[in-house]
């Protein structure tokens, strides 16, 4: 079967829905994802499909060297297409979570994110609760890649939960899509046990009928979603929760067990991280959270905790703390043996239209104005301003070219560049800690580096990252090869010492470590 049959068996729509492109056109690489959802759905063709997918990218990657064939982290090489050049698999084999979790488990929540966006297109959804997973929202907008989110309306929310969707909807130029449970169930459970029953047996009932039911619902329309649990949220039953599965507890689109993918990018994020993340990129937040609120569900069921307190301590207080769980992801429930009690410590138009905020990346820094930049260079003399970060290899030097392959390059480490002035006295008040920071950062996955960005090189400046004043920062996190994915980050904070562009650096890039050589 050829790569190029492809898009008529999966019909125009289908192709369009699974690729968010034409079908007529259509790379190999989108092909090999067509073809892996094919075998996910269980069609007819899917064994032709994959067979023709496994013999193209055995005969691409045959082609390559060995270090070559080490360094092609596409998404296509992360759903197993091809497990290894020697032995291709066999026909029908589709995707191996299991492997892709393992592959990403050290990655970037900002890179399982692109790649669950890449993977699923328009059939996977970020479940969002009105709570400190607006996380997840934001680094769906970094991708640049459209997306769905929805959240379940249980009808007992608060106010300050109400008025805050309203506010991430405005602030993303989204439409999320609400789950509400069904009339005659509420209807029911209500004038049989009234109002508040689960102060009185517990808030499994309830859950199920607003939440879990909502939320079956929802997912059987989709092929994957996204979620903002973190391992540290509940260490006694969600310990072992990992990057990506095969959700244990619900079915997707195609019906039936494994017929839905659950991914959870915050997994290995502690909860003071995501809270960086969150003020560093000025995200908005519930209200509720400014009053004690560190979990947030349904207004009865939630309240405010102390200082010291564990964030879940503050939901379903009257029940044992195993049981803090409403249902929605109790296939990653780990029952914890038994122990001595010990003190917890404090630790988530139409939809398909959903994508980066106009204007998102905005500048940083209003100080150093770059449309003055003539003005005050022609009154100052040149020898008054020195070329800055001269004396140092601590921060290479990029040129335009640099510039313009790191641009459109993939498969590469992450790289922060700062976009300077030598004539900027905000420029020149920063050198000293970008350099500090480089030292830092000398020999790991994370490249310093510096491109001035006035003169003959300020049209290119504005044009390509929208520059308006200097010193701008902007951050090129590591992208699988082939990604579509935005290029760069641009830095939104004016303080520019080497923790808070640390701080920067990780909640973008993830954590650093040692130079990147591939699996």
């Amino acid at each position: 079967m050829a790569l190029s049959t492809l898009a008529p068996q999966l019909g125009s729509a289908s192709w369009a829905a699974t690729t968010g492109h034409r079908p007529h056109g259509a790379s190999s690489r989108e092909a090999c994802v067509a073809g892996t959802r094919l075998a996910l759905h269980g069609a007819p063709e899917a064994p032709t499909a994959a067979a023709a997918v496994s013999a193209f990218w055995g005969h691409q990657l045959r082609r390559l060297p060995g270090a070559a064939i080490r360094s092609q982290r596409t998404a296509c090489s992360r759903i197993r297409a091809v497990s290894v050049v020697e032995a291709p698999p066999s026909a029908g084999e589709v995707v191996d979570y299991a492997a892709l979790a393992k592959d990403l488990a050290a990655s970037s929540p900002l890179e399982i994110m692109d790649t669950a966006l890449d993977l699923f297109g328009k059939n996977i959804g970020i479940a969002f609760s009105g709570a400190e997973d607006v996380a997840l929202i934001e680094y769906a907008r970094l991708t640049g890649r459209p997306f769905r989110v929805f959240s379940l309306d249980t009808g007992r929310l608060n106010a300050e939960t109400y008025r805050y969707f309203a506010q991430v909807e405005a602030h993303y130029g989204i439409r999320i899509e609400y789950c509400f449970p069904e009339a005659k169930e509420v209807e029911d459970l209500v004038r049989t046990k009234g109002m508040f029953s689960f102060y009185e047996d517990g808030h499994q009932e309830c859950c199920a009928v607003r939440k879990v039911r909502p939320l079956r619902k929802q997912l059987r329309t989709l092929d994957a979603w996204i979620t903002g649990q973190r391992k540290d949220q509940s260490p006694g039953t969600r310990a072992a929760v990992p990057v990506v599965q095969v959700d244990p507890a619900f079915e997707g689109l195609s019906g039936g067990p494994g017929s839905l993918v659950k991914f959870n990018p915050l997994a290995n994020v502690k909860g003071t991280d995501v809270w960086g993340f969150l003020r560093l990129l000025n995200v908005p937040v519930n209200e509720l959270h400014s009053k004690g609120f560190v979990s947030i569900g349904c207004e009865p069921c939630t309240r405010s905790v102390l200082p010291g307190q564990h964030e879940r301590e503050g939901r379903w207080w009257w029940e044992d703390a195993t049981m803090k769980e409403c249902g929605l992801h109790k296939g990653n429930i780990a029952v914890a043996a038994p122990q001595s009690a010990a003190p917890l410590t404090t630790g988530n138009g139409a939809a398909a239209a959903n994508g980066a905020a106009p204007g998102a990346e905005v500048a940083a820094g209003t100080e150093g104005d770059a449309s003055t930049e003539a003005s005050t260079a022609v009154t100052s003399a040149p020898s008054e301003h020195a070329d800055l970060y001269a004396d140092t290899d601590a921060v290479a030097s990029l040129s335009k070219e640099d510039v313009e392959q790191l641009l459109r390059s993939t498969g590469q480490d992450a790289t922060l560049l700062v976009l300077y002035a030598p004539w900027c006295r905000f420029c020149q008040a920063m050198e000293e800690s970008y350099v500090q920071l480089g030292e830092q950062l000398r020999g790991t996955n994370v490249r310093v580096a510096s491109f001035r960005a006035d003169g003959p090189e300020r049209a290119f400046a504005q044009k390509e990252f929208g520059l308006k004043s200097f010193p701008t920062i902007v951050l090129f996190p590591r992208r699988a090869q082939g990604s579509r994915s935005r290029a760069f980050v641009t830095y939104p904070s004016e303080r520019r010492d080497p923790a808070s562009l640390l701080a920067f650096v990780s909640a973008i890039a993830g954590p650093v470590g040692e130079t990147w050589s591939g699996p």
